[in-house]
């Protein structure tokens, strides 16, 4: 999730915070980063489930259309004697 950031970048990066937002707004700021991520992550995720959705809908037309497609022929095989 972090990448490349180590234990020694993250702590600066604390430090940084807490002397920006101070003591008593940083666990607020901490969590409505955390609100952010969480959301973030969810409409990603709902993002995903519809494009694949989207996916098999598309596979599952060419596969009725492959059957059709075969069900015709067999049809007209069978006419012609």
């Amino acid at each position: 999730m972090f990448g490349n950031i180590g234990f020694p970048e993250l702590l600066i990066i604390l430090a940084i915070a807490l002397l920006i937002f101070g003591p008593k707004k940083l666990p607020e700021v901490g969590r409505s980063i955390g609100r952010a991520l969480r959301e973030f992550r969810r409409t990603s995720d709902e993002i995903k489930e519809k494009i694949e959705e989207e996916i098999q809908t598309e596979e599952f037309k060419e596969i009725k259309r492959d059957i059709e497609r075969d069900l015709e022929e067999n049809e007209e095989g069978k006419k012609v004697p």
